[in-house]
């Protein structure tokens, strides 16, 4: 019979590991802390409060004095909050602030927070899926699923889209000066095209998404910009096909997510002018896993184990997930799909990468 023997233990390595693995448990804990705080206006009251205790803070809140006390010492244990022993006041700097406190500012990650709250939930779901094949279908995310990542890509919208990501194609830029046809496909609740409308008023634009909830919400956020005579909504899946053709597709990660990769790059690739440009934006990451390495490749994969492999696998697709667009692969399906040229542009963003794609 075989002697199974037990490796050798290095107590040095195994410490290390066991502290990353407890701050690990520790961040988990956090995370749910930190979407409470940005659920219940936390974040915000003390930004506009000032240094406070619990009572001061629960009262500003409307919430109760002894959970807003745990929170506040949780929160300033993790190195979120500062706090003064002297005057038990906690502080969020305004450092913290702007991740924290303020939607829509360039490093906001309170959508982030109320997003994986969310991508979780069905998680015996996607155990089953683990043993059985299949996925998670999209139905199966509550609405702060959505709310979440609306907030978290509202920073991109307002900070990036019109300063730097519009500027980095100036012939697009004047068509859309001059007056341009566009389509954003995957367009979500229709954040981007409410921004373009607003920016570049001789356009006109269509957004098409297959969720048809967030045509609904997208349909209202237009009315309510005051741009719906200028930008529409359609329920549509690319995939099968675009109905016109358009001077700009774009698409702000959501190949990755596609159950259908291939097909829709195709279908973009119909409705393109010959002369028009297809703006692709998709996740910044190697085909070489040990080049995604590190805190922010740990996060893609646990997003794409939660939400963007297994729901494109729930509806038989091909499950590229967070990770499976690099720029290699960008250049392979684009090809397939009959374009001409991919041309990575000139923006350094640890999220994301931006092409240019050509007919």
């Amino acid at each position: 019979m075989a002697i199974q023997t037990q490796p050798a233990i290095d107590e040095q390595k195994l410490h290390a590991f066991m502290g990353k693995a407890v701050g690990d448990l520790a961040g988990a804990s956090v995370i749910a802390m930190c979407a409470a705080g940005d659920r219940l206006g936390l974040f915000k009251a003390l930004a506009a409060a000032g240094p406070s205790t619990s009572a001061e803070l629960a009262a500003r809140a409307k919430v109760n004095e002894r959970y807003t006390r745990e929170w506040l010492g949780g929160m300033a244990c993790a190195g979120y909050l500062t706090y003064d022993p002297a005057s038990k006041r906690f502080t969020l700097p305004p450092e913290q602030a702007m991740a924290l406190a303020q939607d829509g500012s360039p490093v906001f990650v309170g959508g982030m927070y109320q997003l994986f709250m969310a991508e979780v939930q069905p998680f015996a779901q996607l155990c089953e899926a683990f043993k059985t094949g299949g996925g998670v279908q999209q139905a199966a995310y509550t609405g702060d699923f959505w709310l979440g990542l609306e907030r978290f890509t509202a920073g991109w919208f307002e900070n990036l889209l019109l300063q730097q990501w519009i500027p980095a194609v100036p012939h697009v830029q004047a068509k859309l000066r001059q007056g341009a046809v566009v389509a954003d496909v995957g367009c979500g609740n229709g954040k981007a095209l409410v921004k373009l409308a607003q920016a570049f008023p001789n356009s006109r634009f269509v957004g098409y998404d297959a969720f048809a909830p967030a045509v609904a919400t997208a349909t209202a956020k237009a009315k309510e910009a005051g741009v719906a005579d200028r930008v529409r909504f359609q329920a549509h899946d690319v995939a099968t096909g675009l109905p016109a053709q358009y001077d700009l597709i774009t698409t702000f990660d959501v190949v990755h997510d596609a159950v259908q990769p291939r097909a829709l790059l195709k279908g973009i690739r119909q409705g393109l002018k010959r002369d028009g440009s297809y703006l692709l934006l998709d996740i910044n990451c190697s085909d070489k896993l040990e080049e995604n390495a590190g805190p922010l490749g740990a996060m893609f994969y646990g997003v794409s184990l939660f939400y963007c492999m297994t729901t494109s696998l729930a509806e038989h697709g091909e499950g590229l997930g967070t990770m499976g667009l690099p720029p290699s692969k960008v250049d392979e399906l684009c090809k397939e799909a009959g374009f001409g040229s991919v041309r990575r542009l000139p923006l350094e963003n640890p999220f994301n990468i931006l092409y240019e794609v050509r007919a």
